[in-house]
């Protein structure tokens, strides 16, 4: 019987710097660091991002490789991300893996981001040693962060059928507007989403874009909310407790909306037994709960990933580097890692 596979996986797409180890479907450590200092700034500054990656590496490594109890020398491979992501950052991380990979003379593993969102919802047990849910091919996948707003039909573990996608702005990135405007510190996702569930969504109301297809656009809410906004308030005085929470419950009703008026449309061109969502707003308490209720009306199974691989983490770029382990397509790339990288390719 053939020995199970130990990849270890490393994730410095944008601020944090994370490593995991992987073996036989298990995720043995996912250990994430992430970097604060962007706070002040109101969002992540590239270089300051790309220094604490070379910075918090090694450390990271020892602590993810002490938790998964699995020395260098048993590794069968070292993956990380390839991209999307920024460029400084990926590099860092590519350059660390690759090292890595040369002194322990093992196969490096590049791996899609935004595919690893996905193929974490296939990890068929947990760390804890406890069985999940798996959905089955093909499957509809809503996959949103800060990057990315995409609609994708997952024909297989390496089949990613690109159905439609932002024409701009993410709907994370919508997010953090609003949180910005509000004067909510960064990140301000988590925040809004607070918030808003101890207010009224239909305080106020704010435009849904109206873009051919399955494509998404964002770009027009974040512009409608900011002048709104100066309207509202124009002198910037300190908004009352339910005011904050009403604009943040309204604002997140138009995001999450946009995001199910074209899942509905999805589930209705490309049938369907299937959904599931992907990235970092999966966390989202109102995308969850709404899912939910449209899984139960168009009678569909929904499967939502485990809260640890909603954000970026290594968990997931590990698991994707097993997937991947046999597809020479994917081994020692060379070249510089890439910033913006098709799915499927």
């Amino acid at each position: 019987m053939p020995q199970p596979l130990v990849i270890l996986g490393i994730e410095t797409s944008c601020d944090e710097t994370a490593v995991a180890v992987v073996s036989n479907n298990k995720v043995l450590a996912n250990c994430v660091h992430t970097q604060t200092q962007h706070a002040q700034y109101g969002g992540v500054v590239p270089e300051l991002a790309s220094r604490a990656h070379q910075q918090k590496l090694p450390a990271v490594l020892e602590q993810a490789l002490h938790a998964s109890g699995v020395k260098t020398e048993a590794l069968d491979g070292i993956a990380y991300t390839h991209g999307p992501g920024l460029l400084g950052a990926l590099l860092v991380g590519a350059s660390f893996a690759r090292g890595l990979s040369l002194a322990l003379r093992k196969p490096c593993i590049a791996v899609h981001h935004m595919e690893a969102h996905i193929q974490s919802l296939l990890i068929p047990q947990n760390s804890d040693n406890t069985s999940n849910r798996i959905p089955s091919f093909p499957f509809l996948c809503l996959t949103v962060s800060g990057g990315h707003s995409q609609l994708v039909k997952v024909n297989s573990e390496h089949a990613f059928e690109l159905l439609g996608e932002t024409i701009d702005d993410a709907a994370g990135e919508a997010f953090d507007k609003v949180s910005k405007i509000l004067g909510l510190p960064y990140p301000g996702g988590p925040l809004v989403d607070a918030y808003a569930s101890k207010g009224n969504p239909k305080a106020f109301r704010f435009p849904i874009a109206k873009v051919p297809e399955l494509d998404f656009s964002f770009s027009g809410f974040k512009t409608s909310f900011l002048y709104f906004y100066e309207r509202y308030n124009p002198q910037r005085r300190s908004l009352s407790e339910q005011e904050l929470c009403d604009l943040c419950a309204s604002a997140q009703h138009a995001i999450v909306e946009e995001l199910l008026l074209k899942l509905r449309l999805a589930i209705r061109l490309h049938p369907v037994k299937n959904i599931a969502i992907a990235g970092g707003v999966s966390a989202n308490s109102s995308l969850r709960q709404k899912l939910l209720k449209i899984a139960e009306e168009m009678d569909v199974d929904l499967f939502l990933p485990r809260m640890e691989y909603c954000t970026d983490n290594a968990g997931m770029i590990a698991y994707s580097g097993m997937l991947n382990f046999g597809r020479p397509e994917r081994i020692n790339l060379p070249g510089p890692p890439l910033p913006r990288w098709p799915m499927g390719t």
